[in-house]
């Protein structure tokens, strides 16, 4: 159980201190112009593809209430302790964004891609949080498939 809070507790602050490093070094006025991804900063005041931007300032309080409640189900159902790491990773990411929120009074995003079409401007945290998502779809349905198979 103590490695479990460990780990869990390691990627949760690495992915803070990553995330909140990397925003800073965009704030501090860096930028980079491709021909089919650019490195700018945006403060996103809603959500993906600044949808909920409407609610201003209630939006960070009702995400965190959602990142207690998503805490509080994998803490209940053990997820947190079966999967310590790819919990920590989605926590600190989601803590992060909301962070940006309480400085920045938006989310600091950067990463800008136009290639082949216009993408919504995203950041480290957001990568973060669908990689962990990644996973857990991995373990929960493609690995009990698997299992079920047998």
């Amino acid at each position: 159980m103590k490695k479990q809070i460990f780990l869990f507790a390691v990627s949760f602050l690495m992915i803070i201190a990553i995330d909140q490093f990397i925003k800073f070094i965009f704030i501090d006025g860096f930028k980079w112009n491709g021909d089919w991804l650019s490195l700018i900063l945006v403060y996103n005041k809603g959500v993906a593809f600044s949808m909920f931007s409407f609610l201003g300032e209630g939006l960070k309080y009702l995400q965190i209430a959602l990142l207690f409640v998503v805490f509080w189900i994998f803490f209940r159902e053990k997820i947190l302790f079966s999967h310590p790491i790819i919990s920590g990773i989605l926590l600190g990411a989601g803590v992060s964004n909301i962070v940006d929120r309480f400085i920045h009074s938006g989310v600091v995003d950067y990463v800008y891609y136009h290639g082949l079409f216009n993408f919504a401007v995203f950041n480290f945290a957001d990568v973060m949080i669908d990689f962990s998502v990644a996973m857990f779809v991995w373990f929960y349905v493609v690995k009990q498939n698997k299992k079920s198979k047998k």
